[in-house]
Formats: structure tokens, C-alpha cells, sequence
């Protein structure tokens, strides 16, 4: 599956403590130009109950974002094949792209 930047996707996330891995929300960060390549650069989505992360963005509309509760974006980056890819459940809205935008130049410039 080849994805646009703020697309909100669907893939397996290894647990930690465990063989295996869950499906999670991701959000999409590369352009389409880099994900013709066969790999897609993400951040993580999580719940707002974990413990604050440097970085993390409150999701204003999880609703548009495809999501059933409110979230954050944590900026955990990953890169992952596309064919790992499992779907696509909707976009991030205006105000929380721009909320990522600051994070991410806030810490990795």
C-alpha cells in the first residue's frame, strides 16, 4: 500500500515483553515519492493515559484520524515495508498536522 504524509494506517507493532506483535495505529510521515521506494517512515499513535513522551501531540479530531479515542502522536519513528502496511484509517486534520510539524522541529532540528 503506498500512503500520503498524515494518513493515519493500521500495522503490527512487536510487544516488548512477548513474542508477537499487535495491530496499532501509525501515522504516515514520508511523502508518497519516498513510499513508491517500498517503505514508509512512521510515528506511533497511543492512547493519552501512558506517561508523557518529549514531543507527544494531542490528536484534536480523532474522529478524522480514523481513531475511537483520543490519542497522541509519539515521536517514536520507524520505517516499515509497505506490505506491512495493513490499512488505511483516515487523515490527520489541519490543526493537528500543524501540532506535529512544530514537534518534530522542535526535536530533531
Amino acid at each position: 500500500m503506498i500512503c500520503d504524509p498524515w494518513d493515519v494506517v493500521v500495522v503490527p507493532f512487536p510487544f516488548v515483553e512477548r513474542p508477537g506483535a499487535r495491530r496499532r495505529p501509525a501515522l504516515v510521515l514520508s511523502g508518497r515519492p519516498f513510499n513508491r521506494a517500498g517503505n514508509t517512515v512512521l510515528a506511533m499513535i497511543t492512547t493519552q493515559g501512558h506517561r508523557p513522551w518529549p514531543g507527544d501531540a494531542e490528536i484534536a479530531d480523532h474522529e478524522a484520524a480514523g481513531l475511537h479515542t483520543p490519542c497522541l502522536i509519539r515521536l517514536k519513528l520507524f520505517t516499515l515495508d509497505n506490505r506491512m502496511l495493513t490499512k488505511r484509517i483516515g487523515s490527520l486534520g489541519q490543526e493537528d498536522r500543524v501540532a506535529v510539524l512544530s514537534e518534530l522541529r522542535t526535536h530533531l532540528s
